[in-house]
């Protein structure tokens, strides 16, 4: 009995050195961070300037593997069904976390249940532009053009349901106006149109526009933050133009698969946390728009949770449907 009793401890203490051994360890492979959107746009650029940092402070590659498709739908699926072991984790932003689950009736992951919140990534400020000839030179001018003639002025978008799309349905509740929706697919056919003059508007993010925007190609009549933004100084913010409580973001975050151990979420989230404060990453980011948006697991948990609410009561609002 006395052995019997013995070897139990025995057992006991060997799985809790090893348990301890394997969480000092992590990483003890490449990490390879899964981004839901082809290679050379905004979320690639924040994965690939963040996971050269990080991999240089886990002692590991962080490989970043491109997995588009599906408004963002193939890449959150690959990494829900990864394995719980820290060595598949990925980018989700704001249509896949807080979008698709209020415009599918049918996913095939589920945002609340399915991954492991670590941390916050970036966020990109979103601002209403106009065609440069555009009569109005104000948000009160353009408020009073759209309710002149409901539905005649036009705004383009990157897609139906897209964070685009749904920042001008958000300004069209808000405002009580009736503007007329033109989806493109993408940011960049949307942008050229709204140049030609072919759309009249647009919400669009900072870091496929800001060179467009400063080279006066575009009109910016506000920004949809809380505060003016030091890269456009001169613009007000919406509730400065006559629209208070306004904000909309294009916001991506780090996740993984559900269930990963605490101290892999600890150990990850850390040293997301000091790449996004190197000074050299930092500027990267903030020079096209891209705003750093550091936060503790638990602080991203809630943010996640508090934008589900948000923006699936304007997307039932406005009856956007994606299947």
């Amino acid at each position: 009995m006395k052995r019997h009793t013995l070897r139990i401890l025995a057992g006991a203490l060997l799985a809790c050195t090893l348990g301890a051994q394997a969480q000092t360890a992590y990483p003890t492979q490449p990490v390879k961070w899964v981004v839901p959107y082809a290679p050379g746009g905004t979320t690639d650029v924040i994965a690939r300037s963040l996971a050269v940092r990080m991999g240089q402070d886990l002692g590991q590659p962080v490989v970043v593997d491109n997995k588009p498709g599906a408004a963002s739908i193939i890449g959150a699926t690959f990494i829900a069904r990864s394995a719980a072991d820290g060595y598949t984790v990925g980018t989700a932003d704001s249509g896949t976390l807080a979008f698709n689950p209020a415009m599918y009736s049918a996913l095939s992951y589920n945002a609340e249940k399915d991954f492991s919140f670590i941390g916050g990534l970036g966020r990109m400020p979103l601002v209403l532009a106009v065609h440069p000839d555009f009569p109005a030179r104000n948000m009160q001018e353009f408020l009073a053009q759209v309710r002149k003639n409901p539905g005649s002025v036009s705004s383009a978008s990157s897609g139906p349901g897209s964070p685009l799309h749904v920042a001008l349905e958000l300004f069209k509740q808000r405002t009580g106006t009736n503007i007329l929706h033109v989806p493109y697919k993408g940011s960049a056919p949307a942008l050229q149109d709204l140049m030609a003059g072919q759309v009249q508007s647009m919400f669009v993010d900072l870091p496929p526009s800001l060179s467009m925007i400063k080279a006066g190609k575009v009109r910016v009549l506000a920004v949809a933050t809380p505060q003016r933004l030091t890269i456009l100084p001169d613009v007000p913010t919406m509730a400065e133009a006559g629209v208070p409580g306004f904000e909309a973001y294009a916001w991506q975050g780090f996740v993984g698969p559900a269930k990963l151990p605490a101290a892999v979420v600890e150990r990850l989230n850390k040293d997301l946390a000091a790449a996004l404060r190197h000074p050299e990453t930092r500027a990267k980011l903030e020079e096209i728009g891209i705003q750093p948006l550091s936060m503790t697991p638990q602080q991203f948990t809630d943010f996640v949770r508090s934008e589900q609410k948000l923006w699936a009561g304007v997307i039932r609002a406005a009856n956007i449907r994606l299947d």
